[in-house]
């Protein structure tokens, strides 16, 4: 027994000894040419991808679907008479194919070759090819954007092989594309190629439905070409957004494309810039800023800074208003938005102090990608971190948009926080319906969003953005005339306008702007504020949605022109040449040139702006008059 067990044991071995030794040749030794051996059976291997996912608007109105188109291709191995004949049958049967050109594209080739890509074919067509041995139709979905122009540079475009390459159909493009099934050439006994499906049937892949309106979008792209033509820009961009649920109702730059066409049109036609483009947002960025101040409790509406005439010296430089013209005394923070003061923004940065406005840019997201569906999304630039010492000019420039670049995106999400009373939402190009107003995305205080509110409303009806007033709605808004960046300085303006409808049932905010604009004026307020009042106005008309039709009317915030013209005027505050001007609120700086102007001596104690004066303002000055100034620091804690 025991011999026995011994003998199998050895024969057992032995076997699988040899087992081990021929997967060792197979695997190893004989590798190579073994793989070379099974490639040869292979002559083509494709992926086929089900119909591509039509794009909806949010009602349904189709913005990209599919037509079907053929590929032809041959394996020419044996390129007989018999060969030769088919060809000829196909270019009859196919006249846009003809036989010289379908003899020239095989040539000496033995591999597959292709005769034609993307034809559109006829059901009797499509029947006469299938009978012809040894020509191969592969059926393919073709792109078609029926609106032509219409968000084109939100939909993007797609390839020969359907894969997106712009836009939404680039950044969704998975989902768009659905799963592939494998098809392979493979050769038989005779070297005859055979096709091979791994799965069989027909597929479709899922629609995707865009958070736009079909006709909204109509309409701003209309009224922003017209802008922009009217005005010679360079470009324009316009875009506009639910407030509460972050949803993009519309957005397009201009000049923009039609993608059935995509490869007869210019890169820059193609983008969307009003994502993909940094730029220096200018006055409309002053909001942010004095935002930043009410919530860091260094100003109120109401609190009042000396404008210094209409312009300031910071380190040898002068920092002028935009109308060098205007000479602003005393002006409220309220009247500083309003009239749209660099100075009086200046001064209200300066109390405020760079690591707290920063700390408003890292609540506000600025300087960090928003996430919208689009690829090639620019985060902007902003160099300085809070802890970085910031020169007073660098500060007075940030404080009013200048030496900082943003996205028009990123200034129209901060905008929506302000509307929706104080949440920053993520801004979507997918329909959504659902609020994002919830506590974690809470940035700012509900009583800063309110007071910011009211303060660009006065923009609206009795400063800068008069041309975005609409009949039977209160609306909140800012102009920007903003210095355009071009090799490395600046030459030329970008005009821009932003805002909002305060008495409706459901906010949205809009953003204008034309880049470079050379004729019938440059300034946002005449420029973009008067697109933003019609695509807003359409928008409202087309909707009927108002809370209410009477005029927000909050008597602590209502100042009509002329008061604001009393308060900045020269026999209210500073009593005129010969009387002791009334100092209080003053900087040091300011105070001091004041009084070296009426001649008067002046002694300073502390630090910060004015908080008392031993002479009573308005007192006749006699001879050498001394004052004394006592300093406090500018805080405004309730």
């Amino acid at each position: 027994m025991k011999n026995r067990i011994f003998f199998s044991f050895l024969i057992f071995s032995f076997l699988f000894a040899v087992v081990v030794s021929k997967a060792f040749y197979i695997q190893v030794v004989n590798k190579e040419k073994l793989l070379a051996y099974a490639k040869s059976q292979f002559i083509r291997e494709v992926k086929e991808y089900p119909n591509r996912g039509n794009i909806l608007d949010r009602n349904g109105n189709p913005l990209a679907i599919n037509v079907h188109v053929y590929n032809l291709f041959t394996i020419p191995r044996n390129k007989n008479t018999e060969f030769y004949n088919k060809l000829k049958t196909l270019s009859n049967v196919v006249p846009e194919l003809p036989y010289q050109k379908l003899r020239s594209l095989v040539g000496n080739r033995k591999k597959y070759t292709w005769l034609a890509r993307k034809i559109h074919l006829s059901e009797n067509q499509l029947k006469r090819i299938k009978k012809l041995e040894g020509i191969f139709v592969e059926s393919h979905s073709e792109r078609v954007y029926p609106n032509k122009e219409l968000l084109a540079q939100t939909l993007g475009f797609v390839g020969m092989d359907s894969k997106g390459l712009a836009g939404i159909e680039a950044s969704l493009n998975k989902s768009l594309r659905g799963e592939p099934q494998i098809v392979k050439y493979i050769r038989d006994a005779k070297g005859r190629p055979i096709k091979y499906e791994t799965k069989a049937g027909e597929r479709v892949a899922p629609d995707v439905h865009l958070a736009m309106d079909k006709d909204i979008q109509g309409a701003l792209e209309s009224y922003l070409k017209e802008a922009v033509v009217h005005h010679q820009g360079f470009r324009g961009g316009a875009a506009v957004m639910d407030a509460e649920t972050g949803e993009i109702l519309a957005i397009s730059n201009y000049p923009t494309y039609d993608p059935n066409k995509a490869n007869q049109y210019p890169a820059e036609s193609r983008k969307l810039a009003f994502v993909t483009d940094p730029w220096e947002p200018g006055s409309i960025f002053k909001s942010i800023t004095i935002a930043s101040a009410l919530e860091h409790k260094v100003a109120k509406p109401e609190t009042k800074f000396f404008c210094e005439y209409g312009k300031i010296k910071i380190q040898n430089h002068w920092v002028s208003e935009a109308e060098t013209h205007e000479k602003f005394e005393w002006l409220t923070v309220a009247d500083i938005l309003k009239f749209s003061s660099n100075v009086g923004t200046t001064k209200i940065a300066f109390s405020l102090k760079y690591p707290r406005l920063h700390q408003t840019f890292e609540k506000f997201q600025l300087g960090k990608k928003t996430g919208v569906e689009v690829s090639g999304e620019s985060k902007g630039i902003l160099s300085y971190k809070a802890a970085d010492k910031v020169k007073p000019l660098t500060l007075s420039n940030i404080s009013f948009g200048q030496g900082i670049a943003t996205t028009a995106m990123q200034i129209l999400r901060s905008y929506a926080v302000i509307a929706n009373g104080g949440y920053l939402v993520k801004p979507t190009l997918l329909r959504s319906d659902k609020s994002q107003l919830i506590p974690e995305n809470r940035i700012i205080s509900e009583e800063t969003a309110e007071a910011m509110t009211k303060m660009l409303m006065g923009v609206v009806s009795e400063g800068t953005g008069d041309e975005a007033r609409i009949p039977h709605y209160e609306i909140a808004g800012k102009t920007g005339t903003a210095q355009r960046v071009s090799n490395g300085g600046y030459a030329g303006y970008v005009a821009s306008f932003i805002g909002f409808p305060v008495n409706v049932n459901k906010k949205f905010v809009v953003l204008t702007y034309v880049d470079h604009p050379t004729a019938n004026g440059y300034y946002g307020g005449a420029v973009a504020a008067p697109i933003f009042r019609k695509i807003t106005q359409y928008i409202l008309y087309k909707k009927k949605d108002f809370a209410q039709f009477a005029r927000y009317d909050e008597k602590s915030n209502k100042v009509n022109l002329d008061e604001v013209h009393s308060t900045q005027a020269s026999g209210t505050k500073t009593f005129g040449p010969g009387f002791v001007p009334d100092f209080v609120g003053m900087d040091k700086q300011s105070a001091i040139t004041l009084a070296e102007e009426r001649g008067m001596q002046v002694q300073l104690n502390g630090f910060g702006v004015v908080r008392a004066q031993s002479i009573v303002p308005g007192t006749a000055i006699a001879g050498a008059t001394s004052i004394r100034l006592t300093f406090e620091a500018p805080t405004y804690v309730e």
